[in-house]
């Protein structure tokens, strides 16, 4: 797996707002790590079609139907990135293209205040 792709995983168990059940997450992790043979992690960002997710500001980055094999117009969460295990990634959808993985970058930077 690699950073930017589409993958649909199991997200449970979570707590209260968090996003659970078989979901698409987008993979962020660096590739060094998702490389590793015997690194059982990976970092992902969920994906949600809510339209209350899709207001929540620069956290919230729209993907277009069809990004990363997606069906449906999609909301990465990128005030929600959590690491999982990786047998929790199930299928895979597709990969973002560079400018869409780009603005989740830019939505990951506002979640934790980076430069």
């Amino acid at each position: 797996m690699t950073r930017g792709e589409v993958w649909w995983a199991i997200l449970e168990p979570r707590s209260r707002s968090e996003q659970r059940g078989r979901r698409p997450v987008v993979v962020v992790s660096h590739d060094a790590f998702n490389e590793t043979p015997g690194w059982m992690s990976v970092i992902v960002v969920p994906l949600s079609t809510s339209t209350a997710q899709a207001r929540r500001g620069p956290t919230a980055v729209a993907l277009p139907r069809g990004s990363g094999g997606l069906k449906m117009e999609s909301t990465a969460l990128c005030h929600q990135v959590t690491t999982l295990d990786r047998t929790k990634l199930v299928e895979r959808s597709g990969v973002l293209g560079a400018r869409t993985l780009e603005t989740v970058e830019r939505g990951l930077r506002a979640a934790m205040d980076l430069r």
